[in-house]
């Protein structure tokens, strides 16, 4: 969790900006995975939320304890707690067009993301057979970002697995895929991805 402690002042932030957020494009680049020519997960941590506050704290001029804290509520409950992955899907679209053509065949989105693991019948990456995990939306946000008649471009996501999972999740080769009648595409996560996730899913 992150506390109040964690998040620099504004002038503090502003000197280290630019080596922090090269760090943090980094880490998001081993966090990212893309399903589909449409769709990409964030994995998030502790980090990426910290950095998503402090760019926060910065656009909007946050010089008050309490209005830090608000985000820190708002975000804290984004970071996994062991043997849990939490995600930013991010539906990438350009252009009103696209958005009115898509949105809307999109509703239901956020109930149609798996993880797929090893298992009992699992063969190659792509293959039918293996252990599903799927993804839970977030509960705080899952109101404000669901309409009946269109989807948002932003959902939060979270995938629990037992131990068990945890240590076939780490064997590999994991999946991940979309199953959503309107839209189907899956993604191996590379070795890289695998083993940064197993930094959030083992304590």
């Amino acid at each position: 969790m992150l506390t109040l402690a964690d998040i620099e002042d504004l002038r503090a932030y502003e000197r280290d900006r630019d080596d922090y957020r090269r760090q943090v494009i980094e880490l998001k680049r081993r966090r990212r995975v893309s399903v589909g020519p449409i769709v990409s997960l964030v994995f998030e941590n502790r980090e990426t939320m910290r950095s998503q506050i402090q760019e926060m704290a910065r656009a909007e001029r946050m010089v008050s304890d309490d209005l830090v804290q608000k985000e820190l509520d708002v975000y804290n409950a984004l970071i996994p707690e062991p043997g849990e992955l939490s995600a930013t899907l991010f539906i990438e679209l350009t252009g009103d067009q696209a958005l009115r053509n898509w949105l809307p065949r999109l509703v239901g989105i956020e109930h149609s993301v798996i993880l797929w693991l090893p298992g009992p019948g699992a063969g190659p990456p792509g293959a039918p057979g293996g252990e599903p995990v799927r993804a839970v939306p977030e509960a705080a946000h899952a109101d404000a970002l669901t309409r009946p008649e269109i989807t948002a471009s932003v959902h939060y996501l979270r995938f629990a697995l037992d131990p068990a999972q945890v240590e076939r999740f780490a064997a590999g080769p994991v999946r991940l895929a979309i199953d959503h009648p309107e839209y189907q595409a899956e993604a191996l996560l590379s070795d890289e991805a695998v083993a940064e996730l197993l930094t959030d899913l083992r304590p």
